[in-house]
């Protein structure tokens, strides 16, 4: 799925960078798939044939003050690279004054031409980083997504198991709603899931015999959030009394999404037990872990300490007596009492 150019450069993004649109308003249509963004350089010699017709072109102070140095004849090559490259577009930055044959030539070939106050750095990293969140892999999933303690957990299972009632409770008690019902997961760079709701439900939540509830209405600001990174999946299930649950926490499981593998809790859900707790103190536990804290193991290694160590003993007759000696008094202490 890609991105139209004139979607990229809307009126924010136009305002935000400085950005003049001088010619080309017909290649505004053409669509951009890749996040990447070239800086011709020494490409315009015409050396290398590396120039991307799928990227933007930046051009700054070397590249504009490069051709306007040029004779007609390599002028003319350096313009015909451009050309057959067939880019989707040209920034040129800090305001530099535009040579009328790079304003001929986008004009001919419908090649959006802006022109930003910017430098060409500021540039570069506000178009890549608003790429990369426009064109990065997206899917939708059935959840509830909480923001508990700074840990954004996705809590999932079967509809009606108590998912939304569990957020509503973890809400009244500090935490952050980020959606209810459909999660929109998109993957950042290199490997980070951020997690966040369809505009139309943003910030309600679904109660069962309660009702569709504003929880920015009834909690205020700080008990919502646009967005959030992802970093556990908890699953709520039905208690089954012959199924198999993780009751000492040895071992980490994983739940794989777009690629990304995240630790993953299942958890049984009946009468009488707070899952809200539970939820509340896997983040605490997660946090541990992100510390390089991790409680269930280090009771494991104790645990093994002890079963494969001796019990000591008296290491001669001496400390023999001295403890019998020991008890005895001890003994006579407890019968005067």
């Amino acid at each position: 799925m890609g991105l139209s150019l004139k979607a990229l450069f809307d009126a924010g993004q136009t305002l935000r960078l400085g950005l003049e649109l001088i010619i080309g308003e017909k290649g505004l249509e053409r669509e951009l798939t890749t996040a990447r963004i070239q800086k011709p350089g020494l490409l315009l010699t015409g050396l290398l044939d590396e120039l991307h017709s799928d990227r933007i072109q930046i051009f700054g102070a070397a590249e504009v003050g490069y051709l306007n140095s040029l004779k007609e004849e390599k002028l003319s090559r350096s313009l015909e690279l451009l050309r057959k490259a067939r880019v989707p577009a040209i920034i040129v930055t800090r305001g530099l004054a535009l040579p009328d044959f790079l304003v001929e030539l986008c004009g001919k070939n419908n090649i959006p031409l802006y022109r930003s106050m910017l430098t060409s750095s500021a540039v570069i990293e506000d178009v890549t980083q608003y790429l990369d969140e426009r064109l990065a892999p997206t899917i939708t999933m059935h959840g509830v997504l909480v923001d508990v303690l700074g840990v954004g957990i996705l809590l999932i299972g079967k509809s009606g198991i108590g998912k939304s009632e569990c957020a509503l409770d973890l809400v009244s008690r500090g935490s952050r709603l980020v959606s209810d019902d459909i999660v929109i997961i998109k993957k950042m760079p290199p490997s980070t899931l951020f997690g966040t709701s369809a505009e139309v439900i943003r910030y309600h939540i679904e109660i069962r015999g309660l009702g569709i509830v504003n929880i920015k209405d009834i909690f205020g600001i700080t008990a919502i959030r646009e967005q959030k990174q992802m970093d556990l999946v908890v699953e709520l299930v039905k208690w089954e009394p012959k199924s198999d649950y993780e009751r000492l926490g040895f071992e980490e499981n994983t739940y794989e999404i777009l690629g990304v593998e995240l630790p993953y809790l299942k958890v049984p859900v009946s009468p009488g037990r707070s899952v809200a707790t539970i939820v509340e103190v896997a983040a605490r536990n997660q946090i541990l872990k992100i510390m390089g804290h991790h409680s269930a193991r280090i009771l494991k290694q104790q645990l093994e300490q002890v079963m494969n160590s001796p019990e000591k003993e008296p290491e001669s007759v001496t400390d023999l007596e001295s403890v019998t000696d020991s008890e005895s008094v001890t003994d006579k202490k407890e019968a005067k009492r």
